[in-house]
């Protein structure tokens, strides 16, 4: 009598152990701030100390292909394939309408703009399961054409305008469907993602590496604009006369343009050399000691966007007009410094 006595106070202490085990693993379960882990929605654990960010540089700023991409959605004009699995009437191909609708049989219009093609889905199999047309519906809705969120394309290239936003598309696709870039343009390109306040400005080197890690990808509502580079003008007696792009990051000097025009015409007076630049207080007139220069008795001179360098002749005594000059510049080639 006294063993099977001790037998049941024992079982006794077990169901008491285990029931306030239990008990604590509840607790901790529904407490989300439970400080070693992190409860995500589909009830698994993730530790803090795994949790990891990504780096960002000193100035706060994301790299090119760091942006977050906003989700893709319907609006009107959008070309859309709708399946309904098992009933092959109900499937559709149509467009959204300008009130940002779609028409189905026996449920009728069906608004799609502002979702996403799942969103679209789920509002789809809502209106059957609602009209008890489909016990257990399931939806498929795929998007041929985004028509409503054209990529625009404007600055300084060949065909600037509107692209279809169909299929993936990257900076340099895009650039290459509007012709590619002018000769005035910078080497650079301004993003502004649809929705998003803050554009993106993306270098476009010359080296293929870089080339192709700022192939940034673009999106349907996107907006990409080449700006117009600095441009610094040679006249005169120089081989070839014309605007020359300024893309260089390094700066560039008198010298590098007087080069990239070829040099002076055996008709040049080169120490009449006069430069014409734009100041706050109105186009000044600057002498040049370009002579000098190329007998490396005066230090080279950077130049600036604008400025115009005019060479004379020798032949016949000219004078510099900077109204004139600055008229005949809208006729002139547009040259880019190798």
């Amino acid at each position: 009598m006294l063993r099977i006595l001790n037998s049941l106070s024992h079982q006794s202490a077990v169901l008491v152990v285990g029931f306030m085990a239990l008990t604590q693993m509840g607790s901790a379960q529904n407490n989300p701030a439970t400080p070693d882990a992190i409860h995500k929605q589909d009830g698994t654990k993730e530790s803090t100390a795994t949790v990891t960010r990504p780096a960002a540089d000193s100035s706060g700023q994301k790299g090119p292909q760091e942006t977050n991409s906003p989700a893709l959605v319907l609006g009107p004009g959008d070309e859309v394939e709708i399946a309904v699995y098992g009933a092959p009437d109900l499937s559709e191909h149509t467009r959204v309408s300008a009130e940002g609708n779609i028409s189905m049989p026996l449920i009728g219009y069906v608004r799609v703009a502002g979702l996403t093609s799942s969103e679209a889905e789920g509002a789809i199999e809502a209106q059957l399961r609602q009209g008890n047309i489909v016990n257990d519906p399931q939806v498929s809705v795929y998007v041929k054409e985004y028509t409503s969120g054209n990529i625009s394309v404007a600055g300084e290239v060949a065909k600037p305008g509107a692209y279809s936003a169909l299929g993936p598309h990257r900076l340099f696709d895009v650039l290459q469907a509007a012709g590619g870039l002018t000769e005035k343009a910078a080497n650079r390109a301004v993003i502004s993602h649809r929705g998003s306040e803050k554009p993106m400005t993306v270098e476009l080197p010359k080296d293929p590496a870089q080339m192709a890690l700022n192939n940034v990808e673009i999106l349907p509502g996107d907006t990409v604009v080449v700006p117009a580079a600095p441009i610094v003008y040679m006249l005169g007696e120089v081989s070839k006369p014309g605007g020359y792009v300024l893309n260089s990051i390094n700066g560039v000097t008198l010298l590098r343009v007087f080069a990239a025009a070829g040099g002076p015409t055996h008709a040049a007076s080169v120490g009449g050399t006069k430069m014409v630049r734009r100041t706050p207080s109105g186009l000044q007139e600057l002498s040049v000691p370009l002579k000098n220069i190329l007998r490396a008795k005066a230090p080279d001179m950077p130049v600036q966007a604008d400025d115009i360098i005019y060479v004379p002749s020798s032949n016949v005594k000219a004078f510099l007009n900077a109204s004139s000059l600055i008229t005949s510049l809208g006729t002139l080639a547009i040259y880019r410094i190798p």
